[in-house]
């Protein structure tokens, strides 16, 4: 459910952004109808609302906390990207940024297959999404 709010109220402080802006972009040829990523980003925060309950449920170990604090470090990052890209219109940085989160993704998933491999697993979806946001991401710096 957290992740949920997260990425609700990312999207209440971008959504001007989303509205003007970003519609008189290039747009790269694989960028997805705009429909699609309420959707897509919907279920990924469920899945990863759903992973962190399977981590948060573990007997507390230094291993589960150090997962957990990797989950928050990639839900900040989640966070502020759709800031930086959207409401500052800073793709550039954007770009670093969203890379950071992969590698951050990444990490967490390695981190909570040790402690739950479903929880790990359930991941996945995102770090292909969050692969394909990056090259989406890398598309518009290019073209505008």
């Amino acid at each position: 459910m957290l992740p949920l709010v997260v990425g609700g109220i990312s999207g209440f402080f971008t959504a001007g952004a989303v509205n003007d802006w970003y519609l008189t972009l290039n747009k790269p040829s694989f960028n997805p109808p705009s429909w699609v990523f309420g959707p897509v980003w919907t279920l990924l925060y469920l899945l990863m609302g759903w992973s962190l309950y399977r981590i948060w449920s573990l007997p507390a170990s230094a291993q589960r906390n150090k997962a957990i604090s990797v989950f928050f470090i990639q839900l900040t990052l989640n966070f502020f990207w759709s800031l930086i890209f959207f409401r500052w219109q800073a793709m550039g940085v954007a770009l670093i940024e969203i890379s950071a989160l992969w590698i951050t993704i990444l990490w967490m998933i390695q981190l909570f297959r040790k402690l739950s491999p479903s929880a790990a697993i359930i991941n996945i979806p995102y770090l292909l999404w969050v692969s394909f946001a990056t090259a989406l991401n890398a598309a518009y710096w290019s073209l505008n």
